[in-house]
């Protein structure tokens, strides 16, 4: 697994994930929305510390330079 994230792209990723997770998220009245935006949440904590996306993989993306 070879780091394809730049620094920029991790720190914004960790900022949707501090605020998806902490008590700013959207909160909506559809159930599985929010279920999904908590998700999306732990996926963008995890990319910000690993560096690497699985999407930028699959698409041949590499912001690290």
């Amino acid at each position: 697994m070879k780091s394809n994230l730049g620094k920029l792209d991790r720190i914004f990723r960790f900022a949707l994930a501090f605020w998806w997770l902490g008590p700013w998220a959207p909160q909506y009245n559809l159930t599985w929305l929010n279920g999904v935006i908590f998700v999306i949440g732990w996926i963008a904590l995890v990319e910000s510390f690993f560096g690497w996306c699985w999407l930028h993989q699959l698409l041949g993306i590499n912001n690290r330079s």
